[in-house]
């Protein structure tokens, strides 16, 4: 019994001594693959967050060029030019006696520059003669207004190509770049348009002017074959003055 009780009063003791020791701390350990791995996966998710602040830059920048690009051109000189051309078209459709218009043109040309009749009068002559001379007269003041016309479209054609050549160069976009250039070539088309205007009214009044003279000399051939063959003309010498 007594060394049961000596047995547990030793366990006693014992207990209560282990209580009373305090725990061991826990010892941290360090591994060095697993922190690389780790800075390495931060990394990448780094990059790749990176890449999609330049995706989204990319698309920002490529939706402003975009709006450039389909930017209108905030000009036109079209009003301009069709006034200009239209002004061409009414100085030509003006045109007196002889339209540029190839069915009046034969008409005219049966009528008044084809041969002489053998049998004319010569009031009729006379009347021909004078119809062809007022269609070369005509044609000449329709050229000189035709001319004047194109040379007062000078001023606004040079102001308009120094606004589009302007605008060309400061074009943001390829829309405004394109149809600043489509307003050069439809300017430089109203130039020709006048060009074209002034050689089709200069040519005209130059081939009336040749046909008047083709029918005055056939005209003229007709009426001294006229003259020379009446019945009653005896040629003779004429005095012009008497001497003293």
């Amino acid at each position: 019994m007594i060394k049961l009780r000596h047995l547990a009063a030793v366990s006693t003791v014992a207990l209560s001594l282990a209580l009373a020791v305090p725990p061991a701390h826990a010892i941290i350990v360090f591994d060095p693959t697993n922190y690389v791995q780790n800075v390495l996966t931060a990394a990448r998710e780094l990059q790749q967050i990176n890449n999609q602040i330049q995706m989204l830059t990319n698309q920002a920048q490529s939706l402003v060029n975009q709006a450039r690009n389909l930017a209108n051109l905030p000009m036109s000189t079209l009003t301009q030019l069709q006034s200009s051309i239209a002004q061409t078209q009414s100085l030509l459709s003006q045109a007196q006696n002889i339209a540029f218009n190839v069915q009046q043109i034969q008409t005219a040309y049966s009528s008044s520059y084809g041969a002489a009749p053998t049998n004319g009068s010569n009031a009729s002559l006379f009347a021909a003669a004078q119809t062809r001379w007022q269609n070369s007269v005509g044609a000449f003041e329709d050229s000189l207004k035709v001319q004047a016309g194109a040379v007062g479209n000078i001023g606004s054609n040079s102001s308009a190509m120094s606004s589009l050549v302007t605008a060309s160069q400061s074009a943001t976009g390829a829309l405004q770049a394109a149809q600043a250039g489509n307003q050069l070539m439809a300017l430089q088309s109203q130039q020709l348009s006048d060009l074209v205007a002034l050689l089709a009214a200069k040519g005209r009044a130059d081939a009336l002017e040749q046909a008047r003279e083709a029918a005055t000399e056939s005209q003229g051939q007709q009426q001294y074959k006229i003259f020379s063959t009446r019945s009653g003309y005896v040629p003779g010498n004429v005095t012009m003055f008497h001497g003293n």
